[in-house]
């Protein structure tokens, strides 16, 4: 664990900041999580217990030391700072704000990491003083369960910065992907091709949701958590793969716009699990249930594929 910086700062506390801030802390770092919010900061305080809870529930190694604070104060958050990580909403002049505060607070050699889920890291740098030690740093969701970070340098991170990062993600038994520049990256590229035609394939009646998702869960997740696509198509057989992929690749949908079904429910007010209604309908108390499940499934499955080699 001797890569892991012993101080970080996260700026932000919404949806990912929380969760971060807790892998961090059980790696062994002190932790400070600044939001502007103070409101903000009481809901992450309780989002980051139990983030800590889930990873006691998976039984991940504890290293002694780790300690948390949350604060208002942004100077306070990064004095003594030897790495930030940026979790503030995907809108980049806020970004380029909050970058400018960052960098004129910390050392010219402290690693400022942003966990943007696509906007360009070379566009996000372009008013950095120092925009050498910039670099995309991107946690899935939620990032104390998923143990996989996209590491994406933009055109002016130096190379020691990137490696220097791969090292850190190491150090807290996370697995590195470096990545070059593209839009969404390849964990959203792959995920938001999927979700296109999963919506397609609802919009047509072809099947129902609870059809998608058992045949996407079991037919298709349940391989490639084990194989990986790369390697599937090894397994099957390039031929295998020409063969089918000569006639459905065309068959497949290609729309460029963000699908009807979607937009009518958000005009209709039915967003998913925060309104209590979308693809299905939450009474009263499911959707915590649900939540409970996920977590529950996800710990399973990374206890499971922890024990097993890669494909």
């Amino acid at each position: 664990m001797s890569s892991l910086p012993a101080i970080a700062t996260v700026v932000g506390s919404g949806t990912m900041g929380p969760g971060i801030a807790a892998t961090l802390v059980r790696a062994g770092a002190e932790v400070r999580v600044y939001d502007i919010s103070a409101e903000a900061l009481a809901k992450a305080e309780n989002t980051f217990a139990f983030a800590s809870g889930v990873l006691e529930q998976l039984g991940s190694d504890t290293v002694e030391g780790g300690s948390v604070s949350f604060t208002t104060d942004i100077a306070a958050a990064l004095s003594g700072s030897l790495f930030v990580i940026e979790a503030v909403p995907e809108k980049i002049e806020l970004k380029k704000t909050v970058l400018g505060q960052i960098e004129s607070l910390v050392g010219k050699d402290v690693i400022i990491a942003t966990n943007t889920s696509g906007i360009p890291i070379t566009a996000m740098a372009e008013s950095m003083t120092v925009p050498g030690r910039f670099v995309g740093m991107h946690w899935s969701n939620p990032p104390h369960l998923i143990p996989m970070i996209e590491v994406i340098p933009g055109k002016a991170t130096d190379a020691a910065v990137t490696d220097q990062l791969v090292e850190i993600v190491k150090a807290f038994g996370y697995h590195p992907v470096i990545e070059k520049e593209i839009a969404g990256f390849v964990e959203n590229r792959v995920l938001y091709a999927i979700l296109r035609e999963c919506v397609a394939l609802l919009e047509e009646g072809i099947v129902t949701p609870e059809g998608l998702d058992t045949a996407v869960k079991w037919g298709i997740g349940y391989k490639l958590s084990v194989i990986g696509p790369t390697r599937l198509l090894d397994m099957a057989g390039m031929d295998i793969y020409a063969a089918v992929s000569s006639y459905l690749n065309k068959e497949l949908n290609s729309d460029t716009e963000t699908p009807q079904v979607v937009t009518d429910m958000i005009a209709a007010g039915k967003l998913g699990f925060k309104t209590g209604g979308g693809m299905y309908e939450y009474g009263e108390g499911d959707v915590a249930a649900k939540l409970k499940d996920i977590t529950a499934g996800l710990v399973a499955a990374r206890k499971t594929l922890s024990s097993i080699t890669p494909v």
